[in-house]
């Protein structure tokens, strides 16, 4: 077995038939922009959310810990996305292996975070939903572990590829996509996540089934329906979130199994619209929450307003302390003012009793 590790990037995208541009094109352009301003938008936007989540103490459940960890999840796909639209087009060329397999790690870590956190967001409606309860019981110390495990496991699946998983000992077997990557670890990876987008759509729609027939059962007296109508909302709420994530991201994952089970197969023509696809889909996190939650809408107006406000206070402070310091310069010119009268009230006096004398 031959390895290839002393070899630059550029042999591995000539032997995957990826060309690396010499320089910038319209297209290519147009990506990185386009890349970038949703890159911005996506690390502001949720770090309003987890701003919002810490601030507003009805958000201190189990449900809303975890959207929290998701809009983490995003904040980092926001910043590896940047990541990589600096390191991308006929910068490529100038990156090591070991650069390459951050940038590729970066995006995979951030994919992987967001796709076990909405499992055990499925986890924890389901949980909660089969007792027509608003919040799971689940304490803060196994919400942290729970945390901690969906970033450990993340980290991991980032780091695969770089550890070994690659085709830098293979050669035949480099993905067209991911000139590095093996494509056995492209239909692994794409198999699993599409794999769990479909276990989650099938927990959710038994959950759905299951409070409609629950809602006809139920009585109509006003507590109750009030309970079920926040339960449903809550309910649509991360539904919408999942749905987004799915139609984000599948067509991504069906384009690397197909790059991973077909050799001829033109992988490379969507390839970075669909990533631009996928990046959007950390943007709309935030959006779904202040389309469907009130609270959260309230929230993210209310750190708004303040951060407004603290510039104007910042402002005003600036305007009063200049007019201090004016009136300080007019009171010091005004006795100086003063001073002088009174020298030449009495050099007058001097010069009339002088002339009395004589």
């Amino acid at each position: 077995m031959v390895c290839y590790n002393n070899e630059t990037v550029v042999f591995f995208y000539s032997i995957s038939h990826k060309n690396i541009s010499d320089t910038w094109g319209t297209k290519a352009k147009a990506v990185v922009g386009m890349g970038l301003l949703v890159s911005v938008f996506v690390i502001f936007t949720n770090i309003l959310v987890m701003a919002a989540i810490f601030m507003n103490r009805r958000f201190h459940y189990p449900i809303y810990y975890l959207l929290g960890n998701l809009a983490a999840a995003d904040l980092f796909a926001g910043t590896s996305y940047m990541y990589l639209m600096f390191h991308t087009g006929p910068w490529t060329a100038k990156l090591t292996t070991y650069q390459w397999f951050v940038r590729q790690g970066l995006i995979d870590t951030s994919l992987t975070a967001s796709v076990f956190n909405l499992m055990a967001i499925a986890l924890e409606r389901h949980q909660t939903i089969f007792t027509m309860q608003l919040h799971s019981k689940m304490t803060n110390h196994r919400v942290v572990l729970l945390i901690l495990g969906i970033w450990t496991v993340a980290i991991i699946m980032g780091l695969v590829p770089a550890m070994g998983w690659n085709c830098m000992c293979d050669i035949g077997n480099c993905s067209t996509m991911a000139p590095l990557y093996s494509r056995s670890y492209l239909v692994f990876w794409a198999a699993i996540n599409l794999l769990t987008f479909t276990v989650m759509v099938a927990v959710y729609t038994r959950i759905f089934i299951y409070v409609r027939r629950k809602s006809q059962r139920m009585s109509q007296h006003t507590s109750q329906v009030k309970h079920k109508e926040t339960v449903v909302n809550l309910m649509k709420t991360v539904v919408m979130i999942l749905g987004c994530f799915v139609v984000c991201w599948t067509p991504g994952m069906v384009l690397l199994l197909l790059d991973g089970l077909c050799h001829s197969c033109d992988v490379l023509t969507y390839e970075k619209f669909f990533l631009v696809l996928a990046e959007s889909n950390s943007l709309m996190n935030p959006i779904i929450y202040s389309y469907r939650d009130k609270d959260m809408r309230d929230t993210f107006k209310r750190i708004l307003c303040l951060c407004c406000r603290s510039k104007q206070s910042e402002e005003h402070s600036g305007v009063r302390f200049n007019t201090l310091e004016q009136e300080a310069r007019r009171a010091r010119d005004a006795g100086a003012q003063q001073e002088n009268g009174g020298r030449l009230v009495l050099q007058e006096n001097k010069e009339m009793l002088e002339s009395s004398d004589s």
